[in-house]
């Protein structure tokens, strides 16, 4: 970049007040575009399974295949889990946008093929394709931020993406029933194109990040052990307790397959050069602090978001479209306060309030949810969804933002996707270890309440919607509804006890300055703000004017 000549003094007089400098520079116009073709892709990535999940009927009825209807999803989550962290470490050592954009190409095949498939084995094996590419998109968007914009800066952007993520999860199912009755099940799919369409061509045009060319090889023996690793933990979680006992022989082999893989990546990871998840990023207190929030946050939101509909359609008379649209207090809620606190942590350099308050709030209305019966109004319960809705917004973002922070430029991309995974490895383990506690209340309260006939009804459960349910008899009706009453107690009363766990991490969070925040970015006080620090000084040097052009100038430079 040009050099800007500056009359005497006044280089000496900026320095004076370096935070204030940082605080009021405006973006550049081209940040703003990438930050837009961002938010598309998150808007992709968060789309995918809620406009789909309304198609799986149509899709049974029309390939057949129902007894391996639940490998369309596990297929899915399986390859993303499993590639999000490879994804992370490519960014870091080949660069960024072409992985990204990689990603974005693979995630768009999957969904041409799965449009296109002609019957189920066909359908399981494009949407892993499908998921491969996904396990991309939500790390490249955290780490291509973590990239262009500071801790600092990068606050104001996390109401944005939440609200994306909102939209996503209000419109998903809305959407995808419409394309599905008016259009056919493999328009949810084709939909992914114009979307992913608009992201290519926008971060291809304005996105310019500096080229790597990694010294080390790619770490494929880690790379398959954490894949075993994942995959198995996946597989335990996704079928224990439906498909297989929590003590049959197939979930015992998984979980001692897990374990095994999972030590020996440990063990591979310390000798190798370039590692898939390097260990030591580990060292930072705050990041190991992020990773257990972010996994029990995501425990607590998507058992959240699988027990709160079936409550509403079994015991509040709420249809599908309703129960979705119910959700609106803990969405909205969950929109406003991140957008907030990201405001506040943009002008203040605070952070360590909103891991506190936020899992204060997620104890809280969890604890709420669970006192729920057959008398609570939706009224009531859409109170407590929005005290719940509000700690989630204190967290969702702020978990990513601190663990960002926690390590150097050079680890952004497996910060992220180990955010990324410890989140979704939660999500996964929350529904299960819910769900089997859900059934388990459901099916004894049935039993006692119903008789025989209450335990056929359990047994169609899955099936009966608000219409179902009118046409029961009054008594089998009656103790129906208390039992999801009851299931929703006991899982909502789990998630606050997991939550208090989150607390007690939230504690122990240090404040370290954000990079970005001011002078105290150059005064490292501990072990960790150095690690820190030295990220923000990398690429203060990329920035400056005699060093090879820094992501931000690049972005700067693209209009």
């Amino acid at each position: 970049m040009a050099e800007i000549k500056k009359k005497p003094g006044e280089q000496a007089k900026q320095d004076e007040h370096p935070g204030k400098q940082a605080k009021e520079a405006p973006q550049p116009r081209s940040v703003r575009v990438v930050m837009m073709a961002l938010m598309v892709t998150i808007l992709l990535a968060m789309l995918d399974n809620m406009i789909v999940s309304p198609a799986m009927p149509t899709i049974v009825g029309d390939l057949g295949g129902m007894e391996h209807l639940s490998w369309v999803v596990t297929a899915y989550m399986l390859a993303t889990a499993a590639s999000t962290p490879i994804w992370g470490k490519l960014g870091d050592m080949y660069g960024r946008k072409g992985v990204f954009l990689t990603s974005i190409v693979i995630f768009l095949l999957g969904s041409v093929l799965s449009g296109m498939a002609q019957d189920m084995g066909q359908l399981i094996g494009f949407r892993a394709v499908q998921g491969l590419g996904a396990g991309g998109l939500m790390v490249g968007v955290m780490a291509i931020i973590g990239e262009l914009v500071s801790p600092r800066e990068r606050g104001k952007y996390m109401g944005m993406m939440t609200g994306v993520m909102a939209v996503a999860m209000i419109g998903g199912p809305l959407v995808g029933g419409t394309i599905t009755d008016h259009l056919g099940w493999r328009w949810a799919f084709y939909i992914n194109l114009p979307l992913g369409a608009v992201a290519l061509a926008m971060v291809t045009a304005v996105l310019h990040l500096p080229k790597k060319k990694a010294e080390g090889r790619i770490d494929y023996l880690g790379a398959a052990l954490l894949t075993v690793g994942i995959s198995s933990l996946v597989l335990v979680t996704t079928w224990g307790g439906t498909e297989y006992a929590w003590t049959s022989t197939v979930i015992m082999e998984l979980i001692a397959i897990g374990v095994v893989a999972l030590i020996s990546f440990v063990i591979v990871q310390k000798k190798a050069a370039e590692p898939i998840l390097p260990l030591h990023i580990f060292r930072s207190l705050n990041f190991t602090l992020m990773s257990v929030i972010g996994f029990i946050t995501g425990f607590v939101m998507f058992g959240a978001m699988l027990f709160l509909p079936l409550y509403q359609q079994a015991v509040q008379g709420a249809s599908a479209t309703n129960s979705g649209l119910l959700l609106l207090p803990m969405l909205l809620s969950m929109m406003v306060v991140s957008f907030f606190s990201g405001r506040f942590t943009t002008s203040t350099g605070k952070y360590k309030i909103f891991p506190i308050a936020g899992t204060v709030l997620m104890v809280i209305g969890l604890f709420l949810l669970s006192q729920m019966d057959t008398d609570t109004s939706r009224f009531t319960s859409g109170l407590y969804m929005a005290v719940l809705g509000a700690g989630m917004g204190c967290l969702m973002q702020i978990t990513m933002l601190v663990a960002q922070n926690s390590v150097e430029m050079k680890d952004m991309g497996v910060a992220s996707s180990s955010a990324t995974l410890f989140r979704t490895l939660g999500s996964s383990f929350g529904v299960a270890i819910m769900g089997a506690l859900f059934n388990s209340r459901v099916e004894d309260t049935m039993s006692e309440r119903g008789g025989a006939l209450g335990g056929k009804v359990t047994e169609q459960s899955a099936q009966l919607d608000a219409d179902s349910l009118s046409k029961l008899a009054a008594p089998v009706r009656d103790a129906y509804q208390h039992a999801v009453s009851a299931g929703t107690h006991s899982a909502f009363l789990l998630g606050a006890v997991i939550g208090v766990a989150a607390l007690i991490a939230a504690f122990f969070v240090k404040e370290v300055p954000l990079r970005g925040s001011g002078p105290k970015d150059s005064e490292p006080k501990d072990s960790e703000s150095k690690g820190s620090d030295s990220g923000g000084e990398k690429l203060a040097e990329d920035v400056a004017g005699d060093a090879a052009p820094g992501p931000r100038d690049a972005v700067a430079e693209a209009v």
